[in-house]
């Protein structure tokens, strides 16, 4: 297996920081970030290492010559002339794998390469890592269907009345090199092409499959001065560290209705969608603790033919763009379709079904748990009902009650399932679970 690394750009925006010195060499941890990647791909077992070089190559490779030093193989192949990533990628043709990763040099990740390397299919051209963060109105956002290809590209920028998935392309893709082969020679009007704005959209003319790799893992851009900066504290806050689907993480799991969001009957369009005042500032912080946000909903609108579940993906978009525009993220959101009452009109016969997914079952969040591995001796639940608290308790974590659409708590008289604590909004209760231990 090989890992390629775009090591080539001017690194204009962080002139400021590394005045001639090539962005990748720019330092996080005492050393540059391309020792970084040298080094979790050597972790990973992968040895065989090819930089595409540009600006600065001579220093780049001064520094790492052959790779012995990291016991891995490094072979370059250099740019006289800026060729834009696609062009890069294909000037290198003939050194290529016939499976191969590619990372950007300005960019942190700790990623379990082996996993998404493992979860590349043999008919995809490509595989793209795909994450939700806390900007994704000036980000590259995907759309996928329900196998997990893409079925639309959305380059920034948005129109700002758009509600798109927050699944944002983060730059870190595995390639079939026979996927290249009909962009030989250079096949672009533009002299130097872009992997996502031009190169992904060909293949995907020519009929080629990009499949969509989900994770919660870090990476990060750290291509401009303010990106450089934080990526330096989550490294020496060790948050980089654990930033691996290979270690364990604590997660914050919320309903949704009543909780996240007013409860007006039942939500059957995106239209009807109203945040709670506090709920997107209440995410936020958990985002920067370093634990998952997890959204699990109980959404029985769909078995009882109320709403479909494209229906339901526009509502879940539209509240993650909400959430986006006050940099916040779900890391995922989980939804039970099924309910077990017949007798409603247009009802789905193939959902009325008694599942081990519906609160107070605990499947969805035994779900975030295998995709996510969440410590769950670390993690709560908060919801406005006893189904939250009894998913809570039937998963093995505990949980806080909130005030129902922040009104009233429900009344709990004769409930066999207690909280371990209550909270007037959704935000005190994340700012409760944040600080226990």
């Amino acid at each position: 297996m090989q890992v390629v690394i775009a090591a080539g750009g001017t690194g204009t925006r962080l002139k400021q920081i590394t005045a001639d010195l090539p962005k990748p060499m720019v330092e996080v941890g005492g050393k540059p970030l391309l020792e970084h990647q040298v080094t979790l791909a050597r972790r990973h077992g992968i040895r065989d290492i090819l930089l595409l070089t540009g600006y600065g190559a001579e220093r780049i490779e001064q520094y790492f010559g052959d790779g012995a030093a990291w016991d891995v193989r490094i072979n370059y192949q250099r740019e006289t002339q800026p060729l834009g990533s696609a062009g890069a990628l294909l000037h290198a043709f003939d050194k290529l794998h016939e499976t191969f990763m590619l990372m950007y040099g300005d960019t942190m990740l700790n990623v379990d390469l082996s996993r998404m390397l493992a979860a590349h299919p043999v008919h995809a051209s490509a595989t793209l890592f795909l994450h939700p963060n806390d900007h994704p109105q000036d980000s590259d956002l995907v759309e996928l269907d329900d196998a997990n290809h893409v079925a639309a590209l959305h380059p920034y920028p948005h129109p700002s009345e758009y509600s798109l998935p927050n699944l944002v392309n983060a730059a870190l893709y595995v390639f079939s090199k026979r996927a290249l082969q009909p962009f030989l020679p250079h096949q672009f009007e533009r002299a130097t092409p872009d992997i996502c704005k031009h190169l992904f959209p060909a293949m995907l003319a020519l009929g080629g499959v990009l499949y969509g790799y989900r994770s919660r893992e870090y990476i990060k851009d750290a291509g401009t001065p303010e990106r450089l900066e934080k990526v330096r504290r989550d490294y020496e806050s060790g948050r980089v560290a654990a930033g691996s689907l290979e270690t364990a993480v604590p997660a914050v799991f919320l309903d949704r209705d009543g909780t996240l969001n007013y409860e007006r009957g039942w939500l059957t369009s995106a239209g009807m969608l109203a945040m709670l005042p506090g709920a997107a500032q209440a995410i936020h912080e958990i985002n920067d603790s370093g634990r998952v946000a997890v959204i699990v909903t109980n959404q029985p609108v769909i078995a009882r033919g109320e709403c479909t579940e494209q229906e339901l993906l526009h509502i879940h978009n539209k509240m993650e763009w909400l959430l986006g525009e006050a940099h916040a993220y779900a890391d995922a959101i989980y939804y039970c379709p099924h309910h077990p009452d017949s007798g409603f009109a247009g009802e789905r016969t193939d959902l009325k079904v008694t599942c081990s997914c519906r609160k107070p079952a605990a499947g969805m969040l035994e779900a975030a748990a295998r995709d996510l591995n969440i410590d769950r001796s670390r993690s709560w639940m908060i919801g406005d009902s006893e189904a939250d608290l009894k998913a809570a308790a039937n998963f093995g974590i505990r949980s806080v009650l909130v005030r129902h659409n922040q009104t009233e708590f429900k009344d709990s008289a004769g409930w066999q399932c207690l909280p371990h604590h209550r909270a007037d909004t959704v935000r005190d209760a994340v700012q409760y679970v944040l600080n226990e231990q």
